[in-house]
């Protein structure tokens, strides 16, 4: 193992003083990650609760039909605007964004005890449209539940006898099982910052140097090829590693800084959340690093390695894309998906849930497995002849 040590000092002085590693190591891949997810987090959900706050603005059609229903909605926070003209066709050329049309036998069927019909015209494809809809579709409601309790009074009649049923919600999500479900894309932002943490490293140490010629000189020394690529291998894992530690403590910090709280939530990334997730990434550190080392070497060029690793950086984005858009209970044998194991039981993690220890251990062994299979065709492409050669 002489040799691979040596290798491994002789690639971390050489990163050290390449200031394009170190940036991308120490600086890029653990903030942009935190910076990019509380920024849009931060705007969204800032976004969300000022909607929430701030009055409804609604086009009202047939006001004068029900001025008792309007005067109620308006001290909910309603702000009824003037008709307009054909409002279908205006809510979907977006000049309009919400309004409510009051039937035109409204007064009549109120009168008559019957039901009396409003509409709500929207777009749900319009971003953002979603909160003021709810909040008039609950002002209605409200005024509707209310009503019915004053009809019942007039006729003498309990208002008990219009609720046959009480439904009485018992929700067991603790605050920061709720904040996890929000910040369903976090595990993919600590993957993306260990692909960053190692890729400069891993493009330098294999298409940089055979770039410069300095890789033939050092595959002609009489050691075993693979103690090379271990040496090459442990320097990229180690400013991988030291890139989602960095990571992790900046997510820490940058959960301060969402406004969760107001939507009862909670996102904590502490200590012992640290502790955890650290251990169990080491086995995909690995296996991110000598994927990268590989890819690399199959590169001509320092700027092809750069392209085929910025490809190969979008893989972690399908479990990701799956977890956030189809919810769903994951089954044991997912752990053994490497990268879909990882994000799995970081969403776990950060939920607060105990980790099974099961499926933990298949989770490593799967991935330290696809680790191994990897490493056996590096070093297969490292005692070739053709490494060494830049053509």
């Amino acid at each position: 193992m002489t040799a691979a040590i040596t290798v491994y000092l002789k690639e971390l002085r050489e990163s050290l003083r390449d200031r394009r590693v170190l940036l991308n190591a120490l600086l890029i891949g653990p903030l942009l990650g935190p910076i990019l997810f509380t920024m849009i987090l931060r705007l969204s959900l800032a976004t969300e609760l000022e909607k929430a706050d701030k009055p409804v603005p609604v086009v009202v059609i047939g006001a004068e039909r029900a001025p008792n229903l309007i005067e109620a909605l308006k001290q909910q926070g309603l702000v009824p605007e003037p008709p307009v003209k054909d409002i279908e066709r205006a809510v979907q050329a977006q000049s309009v964004n919400l309004a409510l049309r009051i039937s035109e036998g409204y007064a009549t069927d109120w009168e008559a005890g019957r039901p009396a019909q409003v509409e709500i015209i929207y777009d749900s494809s319009r971003r953002g449209n979603g909160t003021q809809v709810d909040r008039l579709r609950e002002m209605l409601r409200s005024y509707e539940r209310r009503t019915s309790v004053m009809r019942l009074v007039v006729r003498g009649l309990s208002p008990q006898v219009g609720t046959p049923l009480v439904i009485a919600d018992r929700d067991q999500a603790t605050p920061q099982a709720r904040g996890a479900l929000l910040f369903a894309m976090l595990p993919y932002f600590l993957i993306l910052t260990t692909f960053i943490g190692g890729m400069w490293l891993a493009i330098d140490s294999t298409a940089g140097e055979r770039e410069r010629q300095s890789l033939e000189p050092l595959l002609a020394n009489p050691v075993p090829r693979g103690q090379i690529l271990l040496g090459k291998l442990g320097a990229g894992v180690t400013f991988s590693f030291i890139s989602l530690t960095l990571g992790l403590i900046a997510f820490s910090i940058a959960a301060h800084f969402l406004p969760v709280q107001r939507l009862e939530m909670s996102l904590r990334v502490g200590p012992r959340d640290i502790a955890t997730i650290l251990p169990m990434m080491i086995p995909l550190v690995l296996l991110i690093v000598v994927t990268q080392m590989l890819v690399s070497a199959f590169a001509k060029s320092y700027r092809e390695a750069q392209t085929w690793l910025g490809l190969l950086q979008l893989v972690p984005v399908i479990p990701s894309i799956l977890l956030a858009v189809a919810p769903f209970s994951p089954p044991p044998w997912m752990y053994a998906v490497p990268l879909l194991g990882q994000q799995l039981a970081i969403t776990q993690v950060l939920r607060g849930e105990p980790i099974v220890q099961t499926t933990l251990f298949l989770c490593t062994v799967a991935t330290l497995a696809a680790f191994a299979a990897v490493f056996f065709v590096a070093q297969r492409v490292y005692e070739s002849e053709r490494l060494a050669v830049n053509a």
